[in-house]
């Protein structure tokens, strides 16, 4: 089950798990354009509570070997309107969690099943410009780091994916650096998928840059 698929990363992820034989069932708040026989496309937005009983009747088709969590929005702060920063937690952390809840406890039972959230290099920063979606981020990763400590006794791995800047809707901001494209994203995906980390960072070479960032942000604090 593919979770926020209708296009970016999560569409690219379908086409090429179709093109390698998976039967897919996707999930968000759009149509999708795929029309493959081994699809199956539902339309739900994950912050309504609609969300969770279609994740209860999807539970009820068969056991799920593999659960992508796609789904993420991100706007600018304006602290003149705030009305729409709760919504960005909703999608972002608070429907990974209902995912998971729904999804892992029948990989538990089963003894196998592989969760995967793509999260961001954001988790490691404050952000003046975009609080919500950084701090989503932040309570992602840690949710997920937590989780795949938790189920690895019980054969159910959990992956955190911590990607810089992908070439989507989602890319915001004047300065992009080392933006990577989609099929190369969906290439990191399909690596997680076969070998099961619990956290994967791409590209590589962001991580110091975003070691010195929280450095200088550090220093600037004093």
């Amino acid at each position: 089950m593919l979770v926020g698929n209708s296009d970016g990363m999560g569409l690219a992820t379908t086409r090429r798990l179709l093109a390698a034989g998976w039967d897919v069932i996707g999930v968000s708040r759009s149509e999708s354009p795929i029309r493959d026989a081994a699809y199956c496309h539902k339309v739900a937005d994950v912050s309504h509570g609609r969300y969770g009983e279609l994740l209860n009747e999807l539970m009820t088709v068969g056991p799920l070997d593999l659960c992508v969590y796609f789904a993420g929005i991100g706007e600018l702060l304006d602290p003149m309107d705030m009305s729409g920063e709760a919504r960005i937690i909703d999608v972002n952390l608070t429907g990974m969690v209902k995912t998971a809840a729904a999804v892992i406890p029948h990989m538990a039972r089963n003894g196998k099943g592989h969760f995967i959230g793509v999260s961001s290099l954001a988790d490691e920063l404050l952000s003046s410009e975009a609080p919500s979606y950084h701090a989503s981020k932040a309570g992602f990763s840690n949710y997920l780091g937590g989780l795949a400590l938790a189920l690895k006794p019980r054969g159910v791995h959990v992956t955190n994916v911590r990607f810089g800047f992908v070439d989507t809707k989602m890319a915001k901001g004047d300065v992009k650096p080392f933006m990577m494209g989609v099929e190369k994203a969906v290439d990191h995906l399909e690596y997680c998928i076969r070998r099961k980390p619990a956290c994967f960072t791409a590209p590589k070479i962001m991580v110091p840059l975003i070691k010195f960032r929280k450095l200088l942000m550090k220093l600037g604090g004093k």
